[in-house]
Formats: C-alpha cells, sequence, structure tokens
C-alpha cells in the first residue's frame, strides 16, 4: 500500500508539472551589431571611378616627364582586380584603375604592384594580372615567413622600388596600408567600405 501511495504521489507530482503554464524560453543573446552588406557592383565601379578619374587628372599634368625615371604603384586586391565583385583564379580587371595604368605607361612610367598576396601566389598573380591587361614592370608580395604587418611591408618595397631608380608619382589601393608609410608623390584611395574590401 505504501509502494501504491509512492506511485501516485509521483504521477500526481508530473501531472501537475503539465498542467502548469509553460515559462518562456529563455531568449536568444541580442546579435550584434550587423554587418552592412556590400554595396552593389555598379556602385563599387562608380565609386572606383570617381577616384581613378582624380588619378588620371593628376597624371594628365605630371606625365610625361623625362627628368626622372617614374612608376606608379598599384595594390592587386579590389584595386588592380575585381577579387571581391569577380572572385576567381583569373579575377578581370577593375577598369578604371586599369585605363590608369595604361595612362601611365603611354606616358612612359612603370607600372609595379605591390602586395601583402604571399610569395607562393606569384606565379598565378602575375599570369592574372597580365591576362587582365596590365603590363608589369614588378611585381612585391609577402616572401615565405615574413610576418612584417602589412604596411610596413608595402613601405619597404616601395623604397626598393625607389632604390631600382623610380620616382613614384602615385600610389593607388583601397586600405590605408596601401599608401601610409610615405614614398610616393601622391596617394589614391579607393573605397573599402569600412574595411570590407581587403
Amino acid at each position: 500500500m505504501k509502494r501504491t501511495s509512492t506511485v501516485l504521489a509521483a504521477v500526481f507530482a508530473v501531472l501537475a508539472l503539465a498542467a502548469a503554464p509553460a515559462t518562456a524560453a529563455p531568449s536568444a543573446p541580442p546579435a550584434g551589431p550587423a554587418i552592412a552588406a556590400l554595396p552593389a557592383y555598379a556602385t563599387w565601379i562608380a565609386d572606383v571611378t570617381e577616384v581613378a578619374d582624380e588619378a588620371a587628372a593628376y597624371l594628365d599634368d605630371r606625365l610625361p616627364d623625362r627628368s626622372i625615371r617614374a612608376a606608379i604603384v598599384l595594390d592587386i586586391d579590389n584595386t588592380a582586380l575585381q577579387t571581391q565583385y569577380r572572385p576567381g583564379l583569373t579575377s578581370p580587371a577593375t577598369g578604371p584603375v586599369l585605363a590608369v595604368a595604361r595612362q601611365a605607361r603611354a606616358d612612359g612610367a612603370a607600372v609595379f604592384f605591390v602586395t601583402a598576396r604571399p610569395q607562393i601566389l606569384g606565379l598565378q598573380t602575375e599570369a592574372n594580372l597580365r591576362s587582365a591587361g596590365y603590363t608589369v614592370a614588378g611585381l612585391y608580395m609577402r616572401p615565405w615567413f615574413d610576418t612584417r604587418p602589412d604596411q610596413k611591408l608595402k613601405t619597404d618595397n616601395r623604397i626598393a622600388i625607389e632604390r631600382l631608380g623610380y620616382t613614384i608619382v602615385a600610389n593607388i589601393g583601397n586600405n590605408d596600408s596601401d599608401l601610409a608609410g610615405g614614398h610616393a608623390e601622391r596617394t589614391f584611395k579607393l573605397p573599402d567600405y569600412d574595411g570590407q574590401l581587403g
């Protein structure tokens, strides 16, 4: 009899719990700040064109200059190539930047590329640049086991270009690390949309 009472008590306890009003499930933690979506491709191209037009106007005045060995420096990802918007092993050229590079080349300037891409991608990167329409005077990448911050790496590479006897008349990139550190007469910053375009 005592065992039956214990079983009945347990059954009534379960029924009481089932009949109790349901409590709300704990709410999920609030989401962090939303990451803004990248602008549409057409918007990006329009924003790049605006800066490229400024660079072209500057080069119209600056070149040709037979008194110097002129050069321009281009970043690669989301500058010379459309890495984010048109990804792949053969990203197409960013049209307005390619136009500036061709203009500079026609006026006697060498076109160098300075990137933080690892050296292991050297052959593929140079092939991509050439197939996209660029003339490559030199390609500077991150050497094996090199841990310098991007800005230091890129500044050191511009210094290396100067040591070859070039005057860098323009440096074009989409991140501050592409442009800071000096060793270029003028810098032109393409949009990175708060760092979303690496």
